[in-house]
């Protein structure tokens, strides 16, 4: 019986515009409404379901490739961050990246503005062409401070570090240094060209694991959906794991199943699907 619906978003439960729509809102509320938890399992870094585009529905989010896991209300759960001797290593190793540093307040940015949304330009695919779109027309967001000096951001407790490099012989610098303290820092991104560094403890598929103990629930009843790289650990670890059509190769062998295409609403049926089969549950306490 599967008491708790985990998603990844691009490429999975989002549509093929990289967003909500009132197919995938009105199959969410039927899933909630009959008894049913459905967690949000992003790389990104939010506080609450509402700012993805999922209104009131009342949604767990497990965000920053796991480092935060909020509850429906968004109130924080859980953070782990960053080693923070890794992390000043990495500051002072890395002088001229534009790295965007996550907390599960504020987000702290080594560099300006341009210099984020330069790193969205030149990046590969649909994803990247709407992400930089998203982000040129928003307006500034409060909760995220440009232009922090080093000092700055050693001084925060830094769950996630979101950094995009194009010259390959920092690239190479980069990966080494992720190899080189493999103990404390892991980097799962699903761009080859960006790097999403968290604390090596962290992924999607324990951070899952961890809310659905704090639900009072087992792993047998949860169910994951994913399509990329930051996604394996969660379809690996899970029984009941679906990745969709369009996911790498990677994603449909860690799941082990193979589900429809995001542009045609695979993870929202599939959810619809499941709850239709197996009845109405009564709401848990959480």
């Amino acid at each position: 019986m599967i008491r708790l619906f985990a998603s990844d978003l691009d490429g999975t439960l989002f549509n093929a515009f990289h967003q909500t729509d009132r197919n995938i809102l009105s199959r969410l509320d039927r899933a909630l409404r009959a008894g049913r938890h459905v967690a949000l399992a992003t790389g990104r870094a939010v506080h609450s379901a509402a700012e993805l585009g999922f209104g009131k529905l009342p949604l767990e989010t497990v965000s920053g490739n796991g480092a935060l896991v909020r509850d429906t209300h968004g109130e924080l759960l859980r953070c782990v961050r960053i080693d923070p001797v890794t992390l000043e290593e990495l500051v002072a190793g890395f002088p001229t990246c534009c790295l965007v540093c996550v907390t599960s307040g504020k987000t702290y940015v080594r560099g300006s503005r341009d210099q984020q949304l330069a790193g969205y330009l030149p990046s590969r695919g649909l994803a990247g062409r709407i992400a930089a779109r998203r982000f040129r027309r928003a307006a500034p967001d409060s909760a995220t401070l440009y232009d922090q000096a080093d000092a700055d951001v050693l001084s925060q407790p830094v769950c996630k570090v979101n950094c995009r490099v194009f010259d390959q012989g920092v690239k190479r610098e980069l990966e080494a240094f992720v190899a080189e303290h493999a103990s404390t820092l892991v980097n799962a991104s699903f761009d080859g060209d960006l790097f999403e560094l968290t604390d090596a403890s962290v992924n999607k598929g324990e951070a899952v694991s961890w809310l659905a103990n704090w639900l009072g629930l087992c792993e047998d009843e949860v169910a994951v959906y994913g399509d990329g790289g930051n996604d394996l650990a969660m379809l690996e670890r899970f029984e009941h794991a679906y990745a969709t059509r369009n996911g790498s190769d990677a994603a449909k062998a860690a799941a082990g199943n193979v589900i429809g295409s995001c542009s045609l609403h695979a993870v929202p049926r599939h959810i619809v699907a499941t709850v239709r089969r197996e009845g109405p549950l009564a709401p848990l306490s959480h």
